[in-house]
């Protein structure tokens, strides 16, 4: 298909809504949420626990600093060879082998712990070498999405994997704690092993008719450079992914400037740091929600909803209250997830199938790889300026460049030969 085709969305409805958990009915779909609402249980359990043994071993915070880097760093530098993969292979065959190599790794980690025999250089190399499966696993597992549900619930199933995240967001982290007081952190892993087997039992259920293989790429269309110039044909599609990379890198350092607020403004402590987590997992739940009960979405609309989520961010910052804070991050998790999905699903939507798993990992690159760059960044003017300063830029400087993105859309939706041949203005009526 060429670039003009990939536009089009012949599923979707004259409705602009339905319920957000439409894609329910597919039973290739109840499968892999259930595997994978399991996986995400265990996936912030194994954060929790992971973050707490290096602290242990070390006693220091630049340390726990370093595992976080070790886990991403693949994901910046080789996200979108990942997405080349599960372009060219059989996305379920790469699932399965991803999660056996997880579950590998998370019983090597809890037998060294349970046993004493753990140092922090062995945490490192795990988190090393897992952040490079992830780089395969995650641009994969966005596209193998697309193949366990019709293509009109796309967009709800994108939206209901959030949710899904954001609910287990307020479950693992408990339960880690839970066993990490109790047995100890060697069992938190050893837990997380097991929940590793869901996803891959789930996997092992899918009969051939659950599913919508997507057609390999052609031999001469399957490297980097040809999904770089499919991207680039797809302005809506390209400025779409800038506008990720923006929100990724100035907009998601909720652990910086909410640790900052609680302490330093507040003047609380862990408990009121966590009260701030769980008002932001309530409002992303529900944003997740509303953006999957959506049956289309057009640019301009994630860029306003880019727009509110950094306004939101930047009002939160002047709140004069611990309790008006509170209320402004539930907004803000409305709007921060709502843009997430509706940003995620719609490239989705907007790709062929054949070109998927590598803007997936373009994607997923920007977007992550933007939050270990804006990182220090914010923390430097955090720490110097304020944890109210630091919200605030955040906030503005995404909802300047989300601003900027949509006036360049309505300029190129000026009549033909208005534009003229400016690099990425040709954007398609969204």
């Amino acid at each position: 298909m060429t670039a003009a085709t990939a536009v089009r969305h012949p599923s979707e409805s004259p409705t602009r809504t339905q319920s957000p958990f439409a894609p329910l009915r597919a039973r290739g779909y109840r499968i892999y949420l259930s595997g994978q609402t399991l996986a995400s249980v265990g996936t912030w359990m194994q954060g929790i626990a992971q973050d707490w043994l290096v602290l242990q071993l070390t006693h220091s915070s630049t340390a726990v600093g370093l595992t976080l880097a070790f886990q991403f760093l693949p994901m910046l530098l080789f996200g979108v060879h990942g997405g080349q993969l599960a372009d060219k292979f059989p996305k379920r065959r790469i699932l399965l082998t991803t999660q056996a190599i997880n579950t590998v790794f998370a019983v090597v980690l809890a037998g060294m712990t349970v046993t004493g025999t753990v140092r922090v250089e062995y945490v490192w190399t795990l988190a090393l070498v897992g952040g490079f499966v992830f780089a395969v696993d995650a641009p994969t597992r966005q596209a193998f999405v697309t193949e366990v549900v019709p293509r009109e619930y796309l967009r709800g199933a994108v939206s209901l994997n959030a949710a899904v995240f954001q609910s287990t967001r307020l479950v693992g982290p408990a339960l880690a704690s839970v066993l990490i007081g109790t047995v100890g952190t060697g069992w938190v892993f050893a837990a997380n092993a097991l929940c590793c087997v869901g996803p891959t039992v789930g996997l092992l259920r899918l009969r051939p008719a659950d599913l919508t293989p997507a057609p390999p790429a052609p031999r001469d269309q399957q490297g980097l450079r040809a999904a770089a110039r499919y991207v680039l044909g797809l302005p809506h599609v390209f400025w779409t992914i800038v506008l990720a990379g923006v929100v990724g890198t100035f907009g998601l350092n909720f652990p910086i400037v909410l640790t900052a607020m609680a302490t330093r403004v507040f003047d609380g402590g862990a408990g009121t740091y966590g009260l701030f987590n769980i008002a932001l997992a309530i409002g992303s739940m529900s944003g997740a929600l509303l953006a999957g009960s959506r049956r289309n979405t057009r640019l301009r609309v994630i860029v306003a909803a880019g727009t509110a989520f950094r306004l939101v961010q930047a009002l939160a910052a002047a709140a004069p209250t611990e309790s008006s804070f509170f209320v402004l991050l539930v907004l803000l998790g409305i709007a921060s997830l709502g843009f997430q999905s509706m940003a995620n699903s719609s490239v989705q939507l907007w790709v062929d199938p054949e070109y998927r798993g590598r803007v997936m990992g373009l994607y997923l690159l920007v977007f992550i790889g933007g939050t270990t760059i804006g990182s220090p960044i914010v923390g430097a003017i955090t720490s110097h300026f304020g944890p109210r300063f630091g919200m605030a830029f955040c906030g503005l400087v995404a909802a300047t460049a989300a601003l900027a993105i949509g006036l360049l859309h309505l300029v190129a939706e000026r009549p033909a030969g208005r534009v003229g041949d400016l690099p990425g203005l040709a954007f398609a009526r969204r």
